[in-house]
């Protein structure tokens, strides 16, 4: 059994939304890279955030 590895909470200081360039917030639960100027939540798989905006999920 392997676990997934975690994605560092430092990223969050050097990553911004590519769509606003607006801060990112992090979501551990949905283990999503969220920005709420662009309303959209990027995913994180295998610890590595997917920093594609056809990638990210549309925000309510």
């Amino acid at each position: 059994m392997t676990d997934t590895p975690k994605f560092d909470r430092r990223m969050l200081e050097a990553l911004v939304c590519p769509e606003t360039r607006a801060q990112l917030t992090y979501d551990a639960e949905k283990q999503e890279l969220v920005s709420k100027a662009a309303h959209l939540a990027y995913p994180i798989r295998d610890g590595i955030p997917v920093m594609l905006v056809d990638e990210a999920r549309k925000l309510e």
